[in-house]
């Protein structure tokens, strides 16, 4: 099953677009009250079995089950009732909101902590329409029950063969967006090893340099809007809060950050595409952004979103049939790509001179180039590894390539690997 998301721009009028916000608040109202009753349930039972806490009490009975999704779901109809404003709402979108709900439950059941939080006024902001009997998507417009036809620039068209399984309705700042998941009874396989390799080092002096001497300078896209978006920051904080200026003031800056998230997923979706012309398989380290994001730099590390970034080139890779994968990642910037030879340097020291073999050449460079060498040593078929390392000239379809790229024979050892 081949499944994709594509997203496009809607304009609702205002009717239409105040039905959806009020929508939205009546599922933040569902979503809440159910969190609430989880929330009531494990606070129940976190006093002891012989006395009563000041703070929880068995305030509900014992033999109460867990308010699960299946309970929770089956008690719409009933609060629909005692509440008729829910009933505004279509069911499956309401339905939807207690799914996602409980989809943050499993996760923090999962991992053991996150636990899911209440959402504000303003949170929650979007709508999944889950089925659709008919294609909601004409050339022009796309039909949503409870709204009617809401235009839409259909800037590419649906495959054919693919059909239209559900639509989330998203709001961005005061833009509106229909993301349509559609699918396609198909098995496409995994891209397979084949073709010219290249390797990618991504960094903060240059955004990425590849292991064919390509590199990239950051575009340092929160950095460029950074006076403007302090300058209308500063202009929401004097503001009275939950007056019409406040509004106007926070729909200014949600546009700004907007604008900078949209550039900076245009530049990686390009630089992306970009790679996929240059090589057929694209190996990148495996670092955990997450981390190092909360380092001096981590300002810089969000503003170039490298884990977007690997996401994408992945993404990109998949559907363009190209290979992809993920290589270790210590010492790359400490090892010789030419002859394997460790050569220590500091990260002031932007130029890669191997003692040993007398290769020289940019630190990043090199980086790309050993992540080149590794990802091809990962690939290699188990056995060959011998005098000689595997590399480009030996995998199917590789064209020739520069002198580096070839293998070359090893002093009587084959360099391993650094776990």
């Amino acid at each position: 099953m081949l499944i994709l998301n594509y997203r496009y721009r809607i304009y609702p009028d205002a009717a239409q677009e105040q039905k959806m916000i009020e929508w939205m608040n009546i599922c933040r109202s569902a979503y809440n009250y159910a969190l609430r009753e989880i929330k009531d349930w494990c606070n129940s039972r976190k006093c002891w079995i012989d006395r009563c806490s000041i703070v929880s009490e068995y305030i509900i009975p014992t033999d109460t089950k867990f308010p699960n999704q299946v309970n929770q779901l089956n008690n719409l109809p009933k609060a629909k009732k005692e509440f008729p404003r829910l009933s505004e709402v279509p069911s499956q979108v309401l339905q939807q909101a207690i799914k996602q709900l409980h989809q943050g439950w499993e996760y923090f059941v999962g991992r053991g902590f996150g636990f899911p939080r209440f959402k504000k006024y303003g949170q929650f902001n979007s709508l999944l329409f889950p089925q659709f009997k008919d294609n909601p998507i004409t050339q022009d417009h796309i039909k949503l029950p409870k709204i009617g036809a809401i235009a839409i620039n259909l800037h590419r068209p649906i495959p054919s063969g693919f059909t239209v399984k559900q639509v989330r309705v998203l709001r961005k700042a005061d833009r509106w967006y229909a993301s349509v998941n559609i699918q396609c009874d198909l098995n496409v396989p995994d891209p397979m090893p084949h073709g010219h390799p290249i390797g990618i080092d991504v960094g903060l002096e240059k955004f990425l340099a590849t292991s064919e001497g390509t590199l990239v300078k950051p575009p340092k896209f929160l950095k460029g809007l950074q006076s403007q978006l302090k300058l209308l920051q500063r202009r929401l904080s004097r503001k009275r809060k939950l007056s019409s200026n406040c509004e106007k003031a926070r729909i200014k800056v949600a546009r700004l950050h907007h604008t900078i998230d949209n550039t900076r997923k245009d530049f990686h979706f390009k630089q992306a595409h970009t790679l996929c012309d240059v090589g057929d398989m694209v190996f990148m380290e495996d670092l955990d952004y997450r981390l190092m994001a909360k380092g001096l730099f981590g300002k810089h590390m969000l503003d170039a979103g490298f884990g977007q970034f690997r996401q994408i080139v992945k993404y990109v890779c998949w559907k363009r049939g190209k290979f992809f994968a993920q290589v270790e990642a210590r010492g790359t910037s400490q090892e010789c790509p030419e002859c394997g030879a460790e050569v220590s340097k500091d990260l002031s020291v932007r130029l890669h001179q191997c003692p040993n073999c007398g290769y020289t050449t940019d630190r990043d460079v090199a980086s790309a180039q050993v992540i080149r060498n590794r990802g091809i040593a990962l690939i290699s078929t188990a056995g060959l590894a011998g005098m000689e390392t595997a590399c480009a000239d030996d995998l199917p379809g590789a064209e020739v390539t520069q002198s580096r790229q070839v293998s070359k024979s090893r002093l009587r050892v084959t360099r391993k690997l650094k776990k």
